[in-house]
């Protein structure tokens, strides 16, 4: 077995991961014959077939979930090479991809693309916005470097390290303003809007207002898939909403809603960024989060 390439590794590796030919070459940049081409040569390099294949899916075999895995080690032992030969040289990072949680994108994106950007000139920076969970898990696959989330994440195998804290404030009809902050028993008792089930803001939300999930009545369970939503839910007067400090400016200023600060202690959450121990690169990752740490200091205040 003399032939294998890498090329065919990354090719198998999108199609495991999308389970889709049209999907996998795109992301690839390809077209999709081509990567058919090189997945048959691949398993013909293998010797066996990698994928059962019908007209509405592409599952992988009992043989291909095990190249699958290897794949993955294989892969990122490749990519922390070639960190570790630009970490040797001295040199700074040349390409970065960075993950961002839905709750933190909009409204943190345009300063931190410019914090990044400003560190070095040329940086190849790529931007992926999804959930915590899979979040961290691309980021142990080596598939993203570095992500901004709200901490702690917990996971043994990252680094943490915290950028700002902010605080939640509530978001109420317009017709409230001036009302004082409701207490966590006032609010316990109001119809929360939430984010739908995967944001840790949801969790967050649902922890100060004492919520439990399992005993809320269906009433309460109104879910929406961003920030945006929700406040527009409250201005439609379906209920109230926690949003996060920085979302009000952007969320706000076409909806005819109040924002109200809570009593202290304030509902809160810390935003930080999150990288593999094992990378090469870790002292310049953090290098990174202390640049952004500080400018987004500046420009909070």
């Amino acid at each position: 077995m003399t032939n294998l390439t890498l090329k065919q590794l990354r090719y198998f590796e999108a199609l495991a991961r999308q389970r889709h030919f049209g999907r996998a070459a795109e992301s690839c940049a390809i077209s999709q014959p081509a990567l058919s081409m090189q997945i048959k040569a691949f398993e013909e390099e293998l010797g066996a077939e990698l994928f059962e294949r019908d007209r509405r899916q592409v599952r992988l075999t009992s043989f291909g979930e095990e190249i699958a895995l290897r794949t993955k080690d294989i892969l990122r032992s490749v990519d922390e090479l070639e960190d570790y030969a630009r970490s040797s040289r001295g040199g700074l990072v040349a390409r970065l991809r960075i993950g961002v949680i839905p709750t933190v994108a909009p409204y943190l994106l345009p300063g931190l693309i410019a914090d990044l950007t400003g560190l070095h000139d040329g940086l190849d920076l790529h931007v992926r916005e999804t959930l915590t969970p899979k979040l961290v898990q691309e980021l142990n696959e080596g598939r993203l470097d570095m992500a901004v989330v709200a901490l702690p994440v917990s996971e043994p195998s990252l680094t943490e390290a915290a950028l700002f804290t902010e605080s939640f404030v509530l978001v109420r009809s317009r017709e409230d303003e001036g009302k004082p902050a409701p207490n966590r028993e006032d609010l316990h008792e109001m119809r929360l809007l939430l984010l739908e089930e995967g944001h840790c803001f949801r969790e967050q939300a649902l922890s100060f207002c004492n919520k439990n999930p399992r005993t809320m009545h269906p009433r309460d369970l109104l879910d929406a898939s961003s920030l945006s939503t929700l406040v527009q839910m409250v201005d439609a007067g379906m209920g109230v909403t926690l949003i996060p400090e920085m979302a009000v400016a952007v969320e706000t200023r076409s909806a005819s809603v109040c924002v109200t600060r809570f009593k202290d202690p304030q509902p809160s959450r810390t935003i930080g960024m999150v990288w593999r121990k094992t990378s090469p690169l870790a002292k310049q990752f953090a290098q990174i989060a202390e640049a952004v740490r500080l400018s987004a200091a500046a420009r909070r205040a």
